[in-house]
């Protein structure tokens, strides 16, 4: 998954060159921006991905929308979100990814996610655990997978405190239902942290152990969560659908996500 790590890299470089100039923002229908970032990023990791990998299918948001009866035959597939955290980018507050993950079989079994304001990677592999990177530019030329798990601090790498639960909660998504979870929360712990942070950085501050609890309770897609919670499983953390033990599945016919909790 060498390659894949580097189109994140490479991605970010690119976003980080129109990031520190003036850019002209679009809306989507659903009304959610869209700026050049978004759409050079996607650019540069398809290429990437189609060149490393040409029978692995993409599906990316700000790529080829495929309908269903094409994705249900697909066993294996690159899930991408090239610029995660467009309203972050837009407020220029650092807080934006790219996110890539290989999801077989409906699950997440690898994920990378580049925040490049911040210089810092996460890496989730199944088989090999989860890393943190930080000053990740610094590290390009590395000639494989395990040469960045070796770089890496491996997640979580955060101890918590047992009567304290951190909980991350979206800065642009604080809805009742997470209300009432954090007011559930307060019931069984001594102190209760609620910590802010944009775009799939939530689920990252999960597989740390800076956070115990990410309840999300407001509309996400299949690529906001793909390579957050392979990260997340990979550092021994789970994801799964509001209410139950049931993992988040990808590759739906829709591909809207149910409402889920990440916790340590």
């Amino acid at each position: 998954m060498l390659k894949v790590i580097e189109a994140a890299l490479d991605a970010g470089k690119k976003i980080m060159e129109i990031y520190e100039k003036d850019f002209d923002v679009e809306y989507k229908e659903d009304e959610s921006p869209l700026t050049i970032a978004d759409q050079t990023a996607n650019e540069v990791i398809t290429n990437a991905l189609h060149k490393a990998f040409p029978d692995t299918p993409v599906l990316s948001e700000e790529g080829n929308q495929w309908s269903y009866k094409e994705r249900s035959s697909w066993d294996e597939f690159f899930l991408v979100d090239p610029l995660d955290g467009t309203k972050e980018f837009i407020k220029k507050n650092g807080e934006f990814t790219v996110n890539i993950a290989l999801v077989s079989h409906g699950a997440p079994c690898f994920g990378v996610i580049y925040a490049p304001a911040l210089d810092i990677l996460y890496i989730g592999d199944t088989a090999l655990g989860a890393v943190k990177v930080e000053q990740a530019l610094h590290f390009e030329g590395i000639s494989d997978d395990k040469g960045w798990f070796k770089q890496g601090v491996s997640l979580p790498n955060v101890t918590s405190d047992n009567d304290t639960a951190n909980i991350v909660a979206s800065r642009s998504h604080m809805s009742e239902e997470t209300k009432a979870f954090i007011q559930q929360i307060e019931k069984e712990y001594k102190t209760v942290q609620t910590l802010s942070t944009g775009s799939s950085l939530k689920l990252c501050l999960v597989a740390e152990g800076a956070a115990d609890y990410y309840p999300r309770y407001a509309p996400t897609m299949e690529w906001d969560t793909g390579a957050g919670q392979a990260i997340v499983e990979a550092s021994g953390g789970t994801v799964t659908v509001a209410d139950s033990d049931e993992f988040l599945s990808y590759n739906k016919e829709n591909l809207k996500n149910p409402w889920f909790l990440a916790k340590r």
